[in-house]
């Protein structure tokens, strides 16, 4: 009866689902923008149609938060220094960390063309605020939300905080897993580590702050990683 009503009492989720269509939006506008210049950049990186309709299936996680013991996506209570300005502040450490250790260590000649992880820049913001808000709702919104939405439910919730464990260590994992790099033992253990840590932070953030609040330390990641980093290139090449 709980999550029926939740369904009904929209009003309570209005700024969660503003939040979320932002990012649909953006997305929508990214996919349109970069058409207008496949033919200035032919290896543009294009969204197809098809990813917003992939993104939308995590709308309906929005109404489960509650239920899961989750914060909700945005929530006012929740200050905004929690919410935005620590998290992103904590990816742009990551994404130092990876442009440091990537571009001045491990590249030894300059970038002839943009590589594979930038675009042309503002084409970029709108690429890489889109990926990271994807990535964010199948890696953390929906299987988070339905683990320990299940989890609440068994025994009134006697074993959510170790089910919460384990699947912030099983989402931690699954993106350095995912992306193991190649080139020198150092380096691949390097990207392991700090992969794991910047989603276990997240998942850590998501459960005292709210979705939004794990999205914003990726988006602090890759405003430095993709979007600084691509501006960077670009000029030297120019």
């Amino acid at each position: 009866m709980k999550l029926v009503c939740s369904f009904t009492n929209m009003k309570q989720y209005r700024s969660s689902i503003l939040f979320y269509l932002f990012f649909i939006a953006l997305a929508v506008i990214g996919i349109i923008y970069g058409e207008q210049l496949i033919n200035t950049y032919p290896g543009l990186r294009l969204w197809p149609w098809s990813n917003i309709a992939l993104i939308a299936i995590g709308i309906p996680f929005l109404f489960f938060q509650q239920p899961a013991r989750l914060p909700e996506l945005w929530d006012k209570k929740i200050p905004l220094s929690e919410r935005i300005l620590q998290p992103v502040l904590i990816g742009i450490v990551f994404g130092l960390a990876d442009l440091l250790l990537i571009e001045f260590v491990l590249q030894d000649q300059p970038h002839a063309s943009l590589p594979p992880y930038t675009q042309p820049f503002p084409y970029s913001i709108f690429l890489y605020s889109s990926g990271a808000f994807e990535i964010e709702v199948f890696y953390r919104l929906i299987p988070v939300t339905l683990v320990l939405l299940m989890f609440a439910k068994i025994k009134e919730g006697k074993y959510w905080l170790p089910a919460f464990w384990i699947i912030a260590i099983l989402s931690s994992i699954r993106e350095p897993v995912e992306q193991l790099s190649g080139g020198p033992l150092w380096f691949i253990i390097y990207a392991v580590i700090s992969g794991f840590a910047m989603n276990f932070i997240q998942v850590w953030y998501y459960k005292k702050a709210g979705f939004s609040a794990s999205l914003f330390v990726r988006l602090g990641h890759y405003l430095v990683w993709h979007i600084l980093n691509g501006i960077l290139i670009e000029q030297a090449i120019n």
